[in-house]
């Protein structure tokens, strides 16, 4: 198979919107859990460590947390169906893609300068919005095409 058929294939796999997620944000993953039949959403919060192929359709994301004194670590492909939504609820000023260096740091050590930005302008989804003024338009147009400006009904 050439390389363009898998391009494609991968591209029509790929979410319509994604946060631009960067190493050093302290994310929000809602991820789907199945449990027998029934689906649940967990929360993940943590500091994201790693951003690998950020432009493939297998973009994946490592978050890091410590719970209960233990460090934990879940990788989240980021086009899955299974994550929901990824919230980004801080920014800190990095210098590399791998943090893998907090991983031996606990504490005062472990922390990150954060820096100013602008959550709800980071967290909207613009092609998404403007996927939706698409369809919108094109709506508008075909219900103006059923009823063309000169044939409108009377007015009483």
């Amino acid at each position: 198979m050439s390389f363009s058929i898998l391009q494609k294939i991968g591209d029509a796999q790929k979410k319509q919107a994604v946060v631009d997620v960067r190493s050093g944000d302290t994310v929000k993953v809602t991820q789907k859990i199945k449990e027998g039949e029934k689906f649940r959403s967990q929360v993940f919060e943590g500091v994201v460590i790693r951003v690998d192929r950020k432009e493939s359709h297998t973009a994946r994301i490592t978050v890091r947390k410590i719970a209960s004194g233990v460090g934990v670590e879940k990788s989240f492909l980021i086009h899955s169906p299974l994550v929901e939504k990824i919230e980004i609820v801080r920014r800190a000023k990095v210098r590399r893609n791998n943090l893998s260096y907090l991983r031996e740091r606990s504490g005062k050590s472990a922390r990150l300068a954060a820096k100013d930005f602008d959550r709800a302008a980071v967290n909207t989804l613009k092609e998404a919005e403007e996927v939706l003024e698409a369809e919108e338009k094109a709506e508008e147009t075909a219900e103006e095409a059923k009823n063309p400006k000169g044939s409108a009904e009377p007015e009483e």
